[in-house]
């Protein structure tokens, strides 16, 4: 399991290289991705396609080939394989026929995020991608939220306000770090609380760049929220259709509508 470059081609490790060169073959997410680092270090080794929609047909076709004497190299489209990337299977069905499996280190979007971040680094916690609907997601950070350590979650940039706007909604004005475009060109660090990021951010006219989201593990006052009958009957008050009251707080709060409705019938 090797891993290669997020952005910058010079921290391919020598390690790395040496043993791309040596593999009978190696298997990767996009080989077309992969082809241009191994035409730019010289590397003739072939490819052969790995990636989500062909994963499980494709380990038992690798352990196979390791059983008939070759050696396989497994990569991601960049940084380590396995982190929100393909390579869990292979790796379980190696080790269930005894297959030895060595993790060739180098370049982690986490790990660089959080060296440049100012945040603790004591304890931390990766949550890969957080849920793309905003419920999944507010659910997903209440829970991340109890855990006593920095954490760090990838974010696509088409969505990343709105998974600030939620972060505020539910941790609160903590600190957070933004890391974008990591070792590339534009490698850029946002550090605020949540707003102060939010505003720098609100003013560019598109938001560009593989982005690395960090939020620090303080108890920041978080947003006060009314009781969730309380909320309903406010918008009810307010003119709103008593099931789009329902409705828009089951939305802000990540909740399912019955368990708004059971906090009306208390």
């Amino acid at each position: 399991m090797i891993a290669t470059p997020i952005g910058n081609l010079e921290d391919m490790t020598l390690r790395g290289l040496r043993l791309l060169r040596e593999v009978d073959v190696i298997a990767c997410e996009d080989t077309r991705h992969t082809q241009r680092l191994l035409d730019h270090f010289a590397i003739a080794t072939p490819c052969l396609s790995y990636h989500e929609h062909n994963e499980a047909a494709r380990a038992g076709q690798l352990v196979e080939r390791i059983e008939s004497g070759q050696s396989v190299a497994v990569v991601s489209d960049a940084g380590t394989p396995l982190i929100s990337d393909p390579g869990y299977r292979v790796v379980q069905a190696a080790l269930e026929r005894g297959i030895t499996v060595i993790p060739v280190p180098g370049a982690s979007a986490v790990l660089a995020a959080l060296a440049g971040s100012g945040l603790p680094t004591d304890a931390f916690c990766f949550g890969g991608f957080l849920p793309p609907k905003q419920g999944q997601r507010r659910k997903a950070l209440a829970a991340w939220g109890e855990v006593e350590a920095t954490l760090i979650f990838y974010e696509a940039p088409h969505r990343i306000l709105e998974t600030l706007a939620d972060v505020a909604a539910v941790l609160g004005e903590r600190r957070i770090v933004l890391a974008r475009e990591l070792t590339k060109l534009h490698e850029e660090f946002l550090r605020g609380r949540v707003s102060e990021v939010v505003t720098a951010l609100s003013q560019r006219a598109t938001q560009k760049g593989e982005m690395t989201l960090l939020i620090s593990r303080e108890k920041a006052v978080a947003v006060v929220q009314a009781p969730v009958a309380e909320a309903v009957r406010e918008l009810v008050a307010g003119g709103m259709e008593r099931m789009e009251a329902i409705k828009k707080v089951a939305r802000d709060r990540g909740l399912a509508k019955r368990e708004v409705y059971a906090a009306l019938e208390r």
